[in-house]
């Protein structure tokens, strides 16, 4: 049996980030991942692009993992629009008056996990266990024993951050709100003839919903959204039908495309946990909210969540309170509750909306779009928000 402040189960971002955070403020951490360990510290690419906002890059930075991200990974968004249909009206963001050069920056899921397990390892007071699962959790008086593969850790909190599917959400007895939408989305990257100019493009296209992310290198990542059946056909198709088939689908936008990486199929399912803390134990991540990626929040929001955690444990150290006290976590409950309930709601609302090829739908999505275009004031908000370039206090 060994002894940290906190273990976190689960070392995807989340977990890392929180790891970091929490360290930073003098507690020592164990991270317990199941993924073997050369596979943890240098993960495969998984077809995700994530566009970071402006405070996720300022944490990233502060966390010490911006720097092991090569330069060429990070691609700046300097323009993102909204389509429906084959020829309508589209809605567009971009930073003019802002004084930035970019809404934000898109990165690969596989170079932010490296980046942040790199900064993790160099930490005196960070324990990776790669290769280890969590049998289960027991709570004795004010601690928390994680029983795995290899022993026991006992902690004054343990933080569950094993994703959207969480079993150790499970274990908790902390059930969720789980939306299954019936889609997959297929994401790979494709080069192309015609430049992107750094713009990405959400496409509500009868049928579809497409997402062209510009990445460096004169290529695009490509995520298509279609029933789970369409998605498995395009995932194995050979490789020039599939490039065939992808031109067409995006009506010839990017000129000439072809095939630059493996393909990667993922369950469109959003998850909202019930509670998001115990006595003792906590969730962050996927694991406590799973977002549609529609709206491109959900790294960012799991990044802000983990920060959340870290700031209510350091402010209740600094009153005398235990990391793992119930107060210290409710208070943090009630703060990601308060920024991630209603955009869940807002985000699945959405994604009903805009994907379904109803002619009601279709004409709301169409007249919807024109109207949002018109009004400065919302284009404003949502371009703020795409943004975010304040840092919590």
């Amino acid at each position: 049996m060994t002894y940290h402040d906190v273990t976190i189960m689960g070392g995807g971002p989340a977990g890392l980030a929180a790891a970091l955070s929490l360290e930073a403020r003098g507690l020592s951490v164990a991270v317990l991942e199941r993924a073997a360990q050369p596979r943890w510290a240098e993960p495969a690419f998984d077809g995700r692009e994530i566009a970071l906002t402006h405070h996720s890059v300022s944490v990233l930075k502060e966390l010490g993992a911006w720097d092991h991200i090569p330069q060429v990974a990070i691609s700046p968004l300097r323009e993102a629009r909204v389509e429906t249909g084959r020829s309508n009206h589209p809605l567009t963001f971009d930073t003019q008056g802002r004084g930035v050069e970019a809404l934000g920056y898109l990165v690969s899921n596989h170079c932010i996990r490296r980046g942040l397990y790199l900064a993790a390892s160099q930490r005196p007071g960070i324990r990776l266990l790669g290769g280890t699962s969590t049998r289960h959790i027991r709570r004795i008086g004010d601690e928390m024993t994680v029983v795995h593969g290899g022993g026991e850790i006992t902690s004054r909190l343990a933080v569950g951050a094993d994703g959207r599917f969480s079993q150790i959400r499970r274990q908790q007895r902390i059930g969720a709100v789980m939306h299954d939408f019936k889609r997959a989305m297929l994401v790979c990257r494709m080069a192309h003839d015609l430049p992107h100019h750094h713009v990405a493009t959400q496409w509500f296209d009868e049928g579809q919903t497409i997402a062209l992310l510009p990445v460096n290198g004169g290529a695009s990542s490509i995520v298509l959204t279609l029933p789970v059946e369409q998605i498995e056909r395009l995932r194995m198709l050979e490789r020039d039908a599939f490039n065939t088939e992808i031109m067409q689908r995006v009506g010839g936008r990017l000129g000439n495309m072809r095939l630059v990486s493996t393909r990667h199929a993922y369950p469109l399912r959003g998850v909202y946990a019930h509670r998001f803390a115990a006595p003792g134990f906590a969730l962050i991540g996927d694991a406590a909210v799973g977002m549609h990626p529609i709206t491109a929040h959900g790294f960012n929001l799991g990044l802000k969540g983990q920060e959340a955690l870290a700031q209510e444990i350091g402010a209740g150290l600094a009153r005398g309170e235990s990391p793992g006290s119930l107060s210290v976590l409710r208070r943090f409950e009630r703060r990601h509750r308060l920024a991630t309930a209603p955009l869940f709601a807002a985000t699945n609302g959405i994604a009903t909306i805009y994907t379904r090829d109803e002619p009601a739908f279709r004409v709301l999505r169409q007249a919807g779009l024109r109207v949002a275009d018109a009004l400065a004031p919302f284009k404003s908000a949502v371009t703020n928000m795409l943004m975010d370039r304040n840092r919590a206090a």
